[in-house]
């Protein structure tokens, strides 16, 4: 069965002591999914960090996540293409703690 593409507002928190998903960040593109980066927030640095966390969270390959809004900001909206089902859920459980 073929995926959908799947929008996950994120707010991106760079040079975190470690990284991590999760948390929730009510920001201009709705509840956000809070992704801490080591990277600074220097020349696009902490957007692929970013991206990269977030694939490996949601368990999809990097390559099918890409930025769609946001790149000069810390609230950005990511773009799933070809998703799993239960993408969404899982969204839902890292950012909500469900």
């Amino acid at each position: 069965m073929v995926g959908m593409d799947v929008s996950v507002p994120v707010r991106v928190k760079p040079g975190a002591s470690r990284a991590q998903v999760g948390g929730r960040h009510d920001g201009p593109h709705g509840p956000a999914l809070v992704v801490a980066v080591n990277a600074p927030p220097l020349d696009g640095r902490a957007t692929e960090a970013a991206r990269k966390a977030l694939a490996g969270a949601l368990g999809v390959r990097p390559g099918s996540v890409t930025l769609k809004l946001g790149a000069a900001s810390r609230d950005k909206v990511f773009l799933v293409e070809d998703a799993p089902e239960a993408l969404t859920a899982t969204v839902t459980e890292l950012r909500d703690g469900g």
